[in-house]
């Protein structure tokens, strides 16, 4: 752990917290602080036990809240832009709003990897799709989400989809959008047919995925909160306060017969409970498949809802996750903790 907070990792985020004895304050593995000597240092698995042994909250991390998520300063702006009451907000609106342009753009860098300016667009642009494909005029859609003249739009929809927006038929779009979860932010894409993507930001094949869908579906990607995201969102936040068990949140994922067998075998493993690959592979007839079906575990794209975390090694050892062992610790213990609780109740 001490070594993670040197490194500043991610995938250790909300797995510990760090109490520093020399200033009574503690922070999240990531926190940018400059780092305590390793005999200054205590840790803790949870926030309520660093508060119950007197440390407070470090004011650069703010442990208090869900890794990835916007500060409060910037909240109601970003209620605002997910509700698209604001699609065009200049620097100078920004400082009547009391809002610091600079402060917002590196805030934007840091945790969406664009500036404010180009997020505005890709979700103006994202929710103008979304108004043609419903069967909206093209006039209406330019006009209504934040472009100034018909020409502007008609250049960046041709810049994007290669075609004119009149022309917008059966296209595809992908949708972007990073949410705060308690192990860190997480990365969800959709297509029209569901969600094809969730993974965390810090995963390494985090790229060659986007890749993979942006060939299989054939879609440029664009950031918005479109209403499938908006609805795995909620049920995420459901999940992480153990008050679902089960994502009902359309999904969309392509690839081989054998792959999606595989993954529809993942959907079928009870929540609480966990499977060995050997057992996979008997569930779906097959039990020399036991390397095929691990290959198409690792190819799963959308985490959490298809629980590839639920898979663990033949002699009950935690195996690779895609997002970090101790994430999936984190994710089978709660849900063991309230399968437990609810078989405490019956």
């Amino acid at each position: 752990m001490y070594r993670a907070l040197l490194a500043k990792d991610p995938s250790f985020e909300e797995i510990f917290f760090v109490g520093v004895k020399s200033t009574g304050i503690f922070c999240r593995p990531t926190c940018r602080a400059r780092k305590p000597k390793r005999e200054n240092v205590e840790f803790f698995s949870t926030v309520k036990a660093a508060l119950q042994h007197g440390y407070r909250p470090c004011k650069v991390c703010v442990p208090l809240k869900p890794a990835g998520e916007a500060p409060d300063w910037l909240t109601p702006l970003m209620n605002e832009i997910d509700t698209g009451r604001e699609m065009r907000i200049r620097d100078y609106e920004l400082q009547k709003r009391g809002l610091e342009p600079n402060r917002i753009r590196r805030w934007f860098k840091k945790n969406h990897g664009i500036t404010f300016q180009s997020y505005l667009r890709s979700m103006r642009l994202g929710r103008a799709f979304g108004h043609l494909t419903s069967g909206g005029k093209v006039i209406d859609a330019a006009f209504s989400h934040g472009y100034d003249s018909l020409s502007g739009f008609t250049g960046s929809f041709k810049k994007l989809l290669g075609s004119a927006p009149s022309r917008t038929g059966g296209s595809n779009i992908i949708h972007i959008y990073q949410i705060a979860t308690p192990l860190g932010p997480m990365l969800a894409a959709s297509a029209r047919e569901g969600i094809c993507l969730l993974e965390f930001t810090d995963r390494r094949m985090l790229e060659r995925e986007l890749k993979d869908i942006q060939h299989r579906i054939k879609a440029p990607f664009v950031t918005a909160l479109d209403p499938h995201i908006a609805k795995l969102r909620i049920q995420l936040d459901e999940y992480f306060s153990a008050n679902r068990i089960k994502f009902d949140v359309p999904l969309f994922t392509p690839g081989s017969q054998f792959q999606i067998k595989v993954w529809e075998g993942l959907k079928a493993i009870p929540y609480g409970q966990t499977r060995s690959y050997k057992q996979q592979a008997l569930a779906l007839g097959n039990k020399k498949a036991v390397r095929a079906v691990a290959n198409a575990n690792g190819q799963n794209r959308i985490a959490i809802v298809i629980p590839c975390h639920r898979v663990i090694g033949a002699d009950g050892s935690l195996t690779g996750y895609g997002g970090g062992l101790e994430r999936k610790k984190f994710l089978l213990d709660l849900e063991r903790k309230k399968q437990q609780h609810h078989t405490a109740k019956e």
